[in-house]
This record gives structure tokens, sequence and C-alpha cells, in this order.
């Protein structure tokens, strides 16, 4: 599938409108010249640029390409399938991480996409729960990032 570069540089000025709107209601720190807004704002500037820049390509290219021209994928039920699993996993995600945790939430959704993606069952099952395991120390431990730990006890 492709979209014509002034559709993404238009989604993507308008998420970097979103993101220096939200970060306005950050709060000062006394004493410092640079708050917790500085680097989502610089991010959100280059990232507006990077918009403008895409939207004016894409209207120049406006004659040679079309907004949106379908993918050979799309055709395919395989592709369809996985893109699904995908989608749906990311929804189980954001409405049951918080009860199930992150650990069994990620093992069922890599699990998941593998067997969608025809990887046998045996083999999705360790890649899952490895990843998830490692994904989860990193940004519990060197990250420092609480991810939910639901139905598992705190183990650390």
């Amino acid at each position: 599938m492709k979209l014509n570069d002034a559709v993404f540089g238009a989604l993507f000025l308008a998420l970097s409108l979103l993101v220096l709107w939200t970060i306005q209601g950050y709060p000062k720190i006394p004493g410092q010249n640079i708050g917790p807004a500085a680097f989502p704002g610089i991010a959100a500037s280059v990232l507006a640029l990077c918009g403008l820049l895409l939207i004016v390509q894409g209207v120049r290219q406006r004659g040679r390409a079309p907004w949106f021209q379908r993918g050979e994928w799309t055709g395919r039920p395989p592709q369809l399938i996985a893109f699904a699993v995908t989608m749906l996993g990311l929804l189980l995600y954001v409405v049951a991480s918080e009860r199930l945790g992150f650990i069994a939430t990620g093992i069922v959704m890599l699990t998941a996409l593998m067997r969608a993606l025809r990887v046998r069952w045996v083999s999705a099952l360790g890649v899952a729960v490895v990843a998830t395991v490692l994904i989860h120390v990193a940004f519990y431990k060197g990250l420092r990032v609480p991810l939910p730990w639901g139905v598992l006890p705190v183990l650390y």
C-alpha cells in the first residue's frame, strides 16, 4: 500500500502540533532553563518541519503518483490475517495489559503474530517468551520504566 507523501506529511504535522499543544501544560522547573517540555518540543518541531517538507514533495508528485495505491499484499489472505492479528494484539495490549500484565500480554501477542506468520508452535512460543522477558528486563531494569505485572507477582 502506498500513500502520497502529502498524506503522511499532514499526519506528521498534525501529530507534531498535538505534541506542541500538549507540552504547553507541562510544569516549569524552578531554577532550570530546560524543563520537561524541551525535548518533546524539539522533536515535535523537527517532525513538523519534516511533515511540511513531505507535504510539499507530495503536492509536487501529485500528477505523477496517485494519492493512494493498494499494495499487492492486500489481496493475500495470509498477509491480511497477520495485519489483523497485529491490530488485535495492539488492542489487546491497550485493554488487557494492566490486568494481565506486560509479560502475559506480550507472550500472547507475539505467539499469535508468529502463528499468523506460520511459525511452528514450539518456535513461536519459545521466541515469544524469550523476547518478552528481554524487553521487560530492558525496560524495567535498564530504562526504569515500570511495566504492569498483572497476574504475575513482582519478581524483582
